[in-house]
C-alpha cells in the first residue's frame, strides 16, 4: 500500500522550533509531508541539526528573534523566497515565547517588556505581516506587495498554556500566564475575521511537559508533585503536543476554528 502525506506541498512556518513542542512539531509535520520552516533566535545548532534530520529539501532553518516586528517580516520573507516554500505559508505556528516566574511584587518592566514582545506582540505582528486579505490582492500588487501568502485553507495554530485555567495556580505564574491569556483572546477574535477568508485559527494550551524549559530549576521531587496532579501520573511528552497540533494544521481541523485545544491528559477538565 501507498503511503499517504496529507500534509504534503504544504509548508509550515514554525518560530522557536530548534527545541522542546517546536522541534517536536517541525518532525511531526515533516512526517506528514508538510517543508517546514524552523526559525531559531541564536543558537543555530540545534536548528541545523533538526534540518538535518529531517532532509535539507524538506526544511531550512531561519535565524531571528520572533518578537522583533522587523526580523519577523524577514523572517517571512525569507521563508516564501525558500524554494521549498512554493512562495506561501499554509499552517503558521507562533510557537516561540519565554516563561519568566514572577509575582507582581517582583517583575521589573524588563522582564514584563521581554515576555509580552515575545509572547504577545510577536505572534500578533508575525500574522499582520502576512498578506491574507484576498480582496486587496490587486492592490497588494499595484504596491508591490507580495501575493496573499496565507490563503483559503490555511491553518494559524498559537500556543497557549493549560494553566491559564488552573485554579491552584500560584502567584509566581502571574506574568507569563497573563500573556497567554492574551493569546487566547487573540484566537478567539481572528477567527472570528480570518474565518471570512477560509483561514481557521485555533490554539494548543499545553499542561506540564517534558522540555528544557520546564525541568529548568525544578528539583525531581517538584516534578514529581506535578506529575502526581495528572491522572495518568506523568507529564506530557513534546511529541504528544506536536500531535495535536497537527491535527488542527490539516484536514482534521478544517472545522474547527477559534478553539482552545488543552493537551494536557485531563490535568483540567471541562
Amino acid at each position: 500500500m501507498a503511503l499517504t502525506y496529507p500534509l504534503a506541498n504544504k509548508t509550515a512556518l514554525i518560530t522557536g522550533a530548534s527545541k522542546g513542542i517546536g522541534a517536536a512539531t517541525a518532525l511531526e509535520l515533516s512526517r506528514l509531508g508538510a517543508n517546514v520552516v524552523i526559525n531559531y533566535a541564536s543558537d543555530a545548532a540545534p536548528a541545523e541539526a533538526l534540518v538535518a534530520k529531517i532532509g535539507s529539501d524538506k526544511a531550512i532553518a531561519i535565524k531571528a528573534n520572533a518578537g522583533d516586528v522587523k526580523e519577523i517580516e524577514r523572517l517571512v520573507q525569507e521563508t516564501v523566497a525558500w524554494s521549498g516554500s512554493g512562495g506561501k505559508i499554509d499552517i503558521l505556528i507562533p510557537n516561540a515565547g519565554v516563561s519568566i516566574m514572577s509575582t507582581v511584587e517582583q517583575t521589573s518592566e524588563e522582564d514584563f517588556q521581554k515576555t509580552y514582545d515575545l509572547n504577545v506582540k510577536g505572534p500578533y505582528f508575525l500574522v499582520q505581516s502576512l498578506p491574507i486579505s484576498l480582496e486587496s490582492w490587486e492592490e497588494d500588487v499595484g504596491k508591490g506587495k507580495a501575493l496573499p501568502y496565507l490563503q483559503k485553507g490555511s491553518h494559524v495554530v498559537m500556543l497557549s498554556t493549560s494553566l491559564s485555567v488552573v485554579s491552584s495556580i500560584t502567584p509566581n505564574y502571574l506574568l507569563y500566564v497573563s500573556s497567554k491569556g492574551a493569546i487566547e483572546q487573540m484566537t478567539r477574535v481572528l477567527a472570528k475575521d480570518l474565518g471570512q477568508k477560509g483561514i481557521c485559527v485555533n490554539a494548543v494550551a499545553p499542561g506540564p511537559t517534558a522540555t528544557d524549559l520546564f525541568f529548568k530549576g525544578k528539583p525531581q521531587a517538584l516534578v514529581d508533585t506535578i506529575a502526581s496532579w495528572n491522572p495518568f501520573k506523568r507529564i506530557g511528552e513534546p511529541a504528544e503536543i506536536a500531535k495535536a497540533i497537527a491535527y488542527l494544521s490539516g484536514d482534521g481541523g478544517s472545522w474547527v476554528n477559534g478553539q482552545i485545544l488543552r493537551v494536557n491528559g485531563g490535568m483540567t477538565v471541562g
